[in-house]
């Protein structure tokens, strides 16, 4: 990609691996700016606290860089949002950017769509309302849900602290516990981007983390802006 582009990202404060995993993923020619969200706890009252007083700054930021496109990479808070709510901040943030706007969300629903997965085991980070929330959006979205597990962690920088062991442990419960012709792993500061391929080995059926749809969702994004 020969032309100068940038991505801004939009993280919960706590996030410290959507940088990461995007700028090992990056070509040549692309560069990420990030913008972060105080967060107190991963709950719903704590992911609606974090978008209702600490995104406006965020996006204001983001604004100022002339970002080609901005990445909402939360998923469990445009989960809690709700299908209408994230519709309307994608339509929120493009507005107030002027940039193209990727939603992590609405990212692994199209991998799930491109993968060809109809029945999707979800397994999450979060407590059992995040998590049923995430199971929502994908039976919102057209998929059958018919398991869903989460970790349970309340504190969101400890997510990114999980080990591989565990994901793959909770993904085999959950595999073991419904016929599911795919998996999502879900969270933008889980570990799992990195062991996607060893996951997909495993289990015999594809795999979508909440980085890796939303960096090739953002790629293609980029592509279309140059």
């Amino acid at each position: 990609m020969s032309a100068t582009a940038r991505i801004g990202v939009i993280v919960p404060s706590t996030n410290t691996l959507v940088e990461r995993d995007f700028r090992r993923a990056l070509p040549p020619g692309v560069s990420l700016h990030a913008a972060r969200m105080l967060i107190a706890d991963t709950t719903a009252d704590g992911e609606r606290e974090m978008v209702e007083r600490h995104l406006p700054q965020a996006v204001e930021d983001l604004r100022t860089a002339r970002v080609d496109v901005v990445v909402f990479a939360c998923t469990s808070a445009a989960a809690v949002l709700g299908r209408d709510g994230e519709a309307e901040l994608v339509e929120r943030l493009g507005r107030e950017t002027g940039a193209r706007v990727v939603s992590t969300n609405t990212a692994v629903h199209r991998a799930l769509e491109r993968a060809g997965v109809r029945r999707v085991a979800a397994v999450t980070a979060y407590v059992d309302e995040l998590t049923e929330r995430i199971a929502l959006g994908l039976r919102e979205a057209g998929f059958e849900v018919p398991v869903a597990l989460g970790m349970g962690i309340r504190d969101p920088f400890a997510i990114a602290e999980v080990p591989p062991a565990a994901i793959v442990a909770l993904a085999e419960r959950a595999l073991a516990e419904a016929a599911c012709d795919g998996l999502f792993v879900s969270c933008t500061n889980l570990p799992a981007m990195e062991i996607r391929e060893q996951l997909a080995e495993r289990f015999g059926v594809p795999v979508v983390t909440s980085n890796q749809a939303t960096v090739d969702e953002a790629l293609a994004a980029v592509g279309e802006t140059v």
